[in-house]
């Protein structure tokens, strides 16, 4: 093996003042000079060693630039482009600007140059060359996030507030590139999906999904775009691609509550969904009610709640029998104290009951309209409007019209305390509107609830009398007995205030 290592190290290289400064990377190529030498001899010679190009040694010194694919035979044209990818497996330090700046040239110039021979669709890849390319998106790519990258309380939440800026990475002049350059490669009809796929691998998705965590938002475009193609290209990955992202997200909501990407995933996921054949997989449906409705629990929805939204609605238009445990998943999940998540539920309901049929409505209409009678009583104006808005929707209203029997009774309660006591304007108004179209519905039955409301109204009066008449009889009991030691002693009111 030293044997082998020693061998590659070419007996004269070129030296350069800041060739002991390059962060050279195992993948790195030796150096071959613009008149087509190497330190072991020509383009052709040095490109034929596919080996080498893919494990370099090194020790290799100098950055040179290569001859451009214009000036060689095509049938050099897949080793000239080997060389050029070794020679981009070098990465740069880039968090000093002045730092090998010809250098961070010459490879962001043969990067641009790859990609315009890659999109040229000229040549069929060799399978050394998918390695090749593997490799060098691998090592530019592929990184571990400082601890310290996230924003200060190192939650998605706080980018609800928008307060902290997200963290660009300063080499992105280079990631950008690299990003661009395994697109073409991925969506070039000169890769074959039967050999790329033993490198574009499980590995390498998994370390492909991990990179979602950046806090760099054209990062994420870019490994949205990666990964949908991959999804698409490599049909025998599509399982290994859902299962990983519901490991992702099953962390995110069981354990970290810490991500940067849910969004750009559920995104993918949305259009995957599209896709699926019908009748939906048991596979699929497992992904709903396991990965997809606990995303509803994490305090940061408001960041990925449009793109969540979008995969539940694709699963109903898919299969409209869900919809009722999709509501029983959101009544779980269902915010007490968080008022803005709490509006979001609402709306997301109202679009599930757009696409609701009658039978999967009645199994979930009592639970559900005991939580809008909870939020119809809201203190908080927006969510008593934003529930009462439900009554805009022409076909909730039949879906209430159709069971009032069992609604009106249940949320009668609500509107009538709203009516009388609500502080919001806004909210009164929509709660005699509501009222008025239970009137016109069935006037008979909402003078029927009417009554009973008034009667239970009055015993909870009478029994709220006999509690408070009970307690001053106690009170008056107690402040008869002598006071010894160690017995408590009940203090009336009025001791109290005579005694301050």
């Amino acid at each position: 093996m030293l044997k082998q290592i020693l061998s590659r190290i070419p007996r004269k290289s070129p030296s350069k003042a800041d060739s002991a400064e390059l962060e050279r990377s195992p993948n790195s190529s030796g150096p071959i000079s613009p008149n087509g030498s190497s330190g072991s001899g020509k383009v052709g010679a040095a490109c034929k060693r596919p080996s080498s190009a893919v494990f370099p040694a090194s020790m290799v010194a100098g950055f040179e630039p290569l001859l451009p694919f214009k000036d060689v035979p095509s049938s050099e044209k897949m080793n000239l482009f080997i060389s050029k990818l070794s020679l981009c497996c070098v990465v740069f330090d880039f968090s000093n600007p002045s730092k090998n700046t010809f250098e961070k040239e010459l490879k962001k110039a043969t990067l641009i140059e790859l990609i315009e021979f890659i999109s040229s669709n000229s040549v069929k890849f060799s399978e050394p060359a998918i390695l090749v390319v593997c490799k060098m998106c691998a090592v530019n790519l592929f990184r571990v996030f400082p601890p310290n990258y996230r924003s200060k309380n190192g939650s998605l939440a706080a980018s609800e507030t928008d307060d902290d800026e997200p963290t660009f990475d300063p080499a992105w002049s280079h990631l950008q590139l690299v990003y661009e350059l395994l697109l073409k490669f991925v969506t070039s009809s000169a890769l074959e999906s039967k050999v790329a796929k033993k490198y574009l691998n499980h590995s390498f998705i998994v370390r492909l999904l991990d990179l979602f965590d950046s806090e760099d938002p054209r990062e994420r475009e870019c490994l949205k775009a990666v990964l949908h193609r991959i999804y698409g290209k490599f049909m025998v990955h599509r399982p290994f691609i859902r299962r990983s992202m519901s490991n992702l997200f099953f962390r995110f909501v069981f354990e970290t509550e810490k991500h940067n990407g849910i969004a750009e995933l559920l995104e993918i996921f949305g259009s995957v969904i599209t896709g699926f054949a019908l009748p939906l997989k048991e596979e699929h449906k497992i992904f709903l009610w396991r990965a997809l409705i606990p995303l509803h629990k994490p305090k940061s929805l408001g960041v990925y709640f449009q793109q969540l939204s979008y995969c539940i609605t694709q699963f109903l238009e898919k299969d409209p029998k869900l919809a009722s445990g999709v509501i029983r998943g959101l009544l779980k999940y269902w915010p007490i104290t968080n008022s803005q998540k709490e509006v979001m539920f609402l709306s997301e309901l109202e679009e599930i009951l757009e696409a609701i049929n009658m039978g999967e409505f009645q199994k979930v209409m009592v639970p559900l309209f005991w939580r809008i009678r909870s939020c119809i009583s809201s203190y908080h104006f927006q969510v008593a409007e934003r529930a009462l808005f439900l009554w805009n929707n022409d076909q909730i209203v039949n879906l209430i019209a159709h069971n009032r029997e069992i609604i009106l009774p249940i949320l009668l309660p609500a509107l009538e305390n709203n009516a009388q006591n609500h502080w919001n304007p806004a909210v009164l108004n929509l709660t005699l509107n509501v009222r008025g179209m239970f009137k016109e519905i069935d006037d008979a039955l909402f003078v029927t609830c009417h009554s009973r409301y008034k009667e239970e109204r009055e015993e909870l009066n009478l029994a709220a009398t006999k509690r408070r008449e009970a307690w001053e009889h106690l009170e008056n009991a107690a402040s008869l007995q002598p006071v010894v030691e160690n017995i408590a002693v009940l203090v009336t009111p009025l001791a109290t205030s005579i005694c301050c």
